[in-house]
């Protein structure tokens, strides 16, 4: 039996891991083409001579094995390639921080996160070390599903070091917090008002009051940003958090930096000062 199949472009195919799954699915062998067939979008597979074991099965019982194979194979093929994307540094694909060439620049473009693309989010940035790594944000936390009218906050992206802490940048929808069209992180109030409503996405859990041990108020330019210290020992990014929050346009943007009791004392430095170059 000859059939052919249209894969997405990002599924490389490999003739290995799809046979192994056919073998498994029931298919006892499978041919694959010498080169694959590229258009536009897709690749293009003819794959011929599939043969099922046992006599018995009905060709459409045989059609849904061949697809569940090819359905493995590509979350198999999209998980790999997500593991070895969390593996690199960030040193090898950032510039370096002009100002301090121990750090590397992170720019946020449109390309990176789908607030971005939709306009929600302007561009941001700040700096890391190279030794740290992105990590993959969870759909149902990215603002992904919800796009371009988002009614909930949502994690922008995440980088982290097991020795040093992590940091993340968290965007919530203005009308959250005021709702007046466009406002200024003045606008929506003092500092504590605002980390009291934002406080629980620092956190990963609950806020308390008492949990604030300073804040201060900054500006670049036109941009007014509030900064907080948090020592949260019941929180679930860590008992020791750093937040720097400001509003533009539709969105309240927040940077968080977490460092728990062991990363603390050697990272705490480091962490101010990403959290210091943070800017939108």
């Amino acid at each position: 039996m000859d059939c052919k199949l249209e894969l997405p472009s990002m599924v490389t195919a490999s003739a290995v891991r799809i046979s192994s799954l056919f073998s498994s699915s029931g298919v006892t062998s499978f041919h694959p083409p010498h080169q694959p067939e590229v258009s536009t979008g897709v690749i293009s597979l003819s794959i011929p001579n599939i043969s099922y074991r046992g006599l018995l099965r009905s060709p459409a019982a045989g059609r849904r094995d061949f697809l569940r194979g090819i359905a493995m194979a590509s979350v198999l093929l999209i998980k790999s390639s997500d593991s070895k994307a969390r593996e690199v540094e960030v040193g090898s694909y950032l510039p370096l921080f002009s100002s301090d060439p121990s750090f590397v620049l992170f720019r946020a473009s449109p390309s990176d996160t789908p607030a971005l693309r939709a306009g929600n989010v302007q561009p941001y940035e700040f700096i890391l070390p190279p030794s740290w790594k992105q990590t993959r944000v969870a759909n149902i936390l990215s603002g992904n599903y919800c796009q371009p009218k988002c009614a909930e906050p949502w994690v922008e992206v995440k980088f982290e070091d097991e020795k040093q802490g992590k940091v993340q940048v968290v965007a919530s929808p203005l009308i959250r917090l005021t709702n007046k069209p466009n406002a200024t992180i003045e606008d929506i109030g003092s500092p504590e008002k605002v980390i009291a409503s934002l406080g629980p996405f620092v956190t990963g859990n609950t806020y308390d009051s008492d949990e604030l041990l300073e804040t201060s108020i900054e500006k670049h330019g036109n941009q007014t940003y509030y900064s907080y210290v948090l020592e949260t020992p019941y929180a679930l990014t860590g008992s020791h958090n750093l937040a720097k929050a400001t509003a533009k346009g539709s969105t309240v943007v927040l940077f968080v930096a977490s460092a728990n009791d062991k990363q603390w004392p050697a990272s705490q430095e480091t962490l101010k000062a990403m959290v210091d170059s943070f800017q939108i």
